[in-house]
């Protein structure tokens, strides 16, 4: 009996050990590309809501852009890719070209692409540019326009916590300089609270128990995935590098894409903005 026992523990533990076992997956290609994924605060012009008190022509500012540059540039990109729409790629890269030929030449109304895209690629060498944006027009103010709707506390608690974290942390964006802004647009933290509110918190709203946000989320998700594809149409070769500057809520939708991408593999953007 105490034999038949033993011998049926050691079988249950065997079948226990069997149905625990360690499944390894290669998610990533052998010839993988490395992918530099930087999120800035639009340092030009914006249609955007929400913008940042920025002098784009401040020469101090100008001088920070630069030095961040240099840290970026230690990446050494072959390819840079920006929030412009494709169509636009012929002019910019004859823009970016003049730029190569003449690094102190001026610009009317330089935005994040003229001051640090372009300056990034001539300190690393960077022969290739292109535009990946997409434009979709999504209406992200949903909640603040619809009544009667049946979550009423979501986003006002969100919001609630988002200040806490504001004062917390003393986060002044008008008042920070550029290397404080950068550093703050690439936490992690901050790429998932871009993603709730410009998308996933919509589905909070919702009238007569239709999710009227949702509609309007998926309309933001599909600019992105479509600014992803552009990306994946973008020609590359073994031994590429890739470094894209875009809006940091781009970046976070970026940073999902990449990681389950089997063709990319992101490095960590905080190590290049220290």
């Amino acid at each position: 009996m105490k034999n038949l026992f033993i011998t049926i523990v050691v079988i249950l533990s065997c079948t226990s050990l069997k149905a625990q076992k360690a499944y390894q997956f290669q998610t990533k290609f052998d010839d993988v590309v490395p992918v530099l994924n930087v999120g800035t605060f639009h340092m030009g012009y914006t249609s955007d809501a929400n913008k940042v008190n920025f002098d784009e022509n401040n020469k101090e500012n100008v001088r920070q852009i630069h030095e961040i540059a240099k840290k970026i540039a230690a990446f050494k990109p072959t390819i840079i890719l920006v929030e412009m729409e494709p169509y636009r790629n012929k002019k910019l890269a004859a823009s970016y070209q003049s730029y190569l030929d003449n690094p102190k030449m001026k610009f009317d109304n330089p935005d994040e692409i003229e001051l640090l895209a372009y300056e990034v690629g001539r300190l690393s060498g960077t022969k290739q540019i292109y535009g990946i944006d997409y434009q979709q027009g999504y209406y992200y103010a949903i909640h603040y326009a619809l009544k009667d709707q049946q979550d009423v506390t979501t986003y006002k608690k969100y919001e609630e916590l988002m200040t806490k974290n504001e004062k917390l942390n003393q986060i002044d964006e008008d008042n920070m300089n550029v290397k404080d802004l950068l550093w703050l647009n690439n936490q992690p933290e901050y790429l998932d609270y871009l993603i709730n509110v410009n998308a996933d918190l919509m589905t909070t709203v919702s009238v007569n128990g239709y999710s009227l946000g949702t509609e309007q989320a998926s309309k933001f998700y599909n600019r992105n995935l479509m600014m992803f594809a552009n990306m994946n149409n973008i020609p590359i070769t073994k031994g590429d590098r890739i470094f894209i500057l875009m809006g940091a809520t781009h970046t976070a939708f970026f940073k999902d894409f990449l990681r389950r991408s089997p063709k990319f593999k992101e490095v960590n953007t905080l190590d290049y903005l220290k």
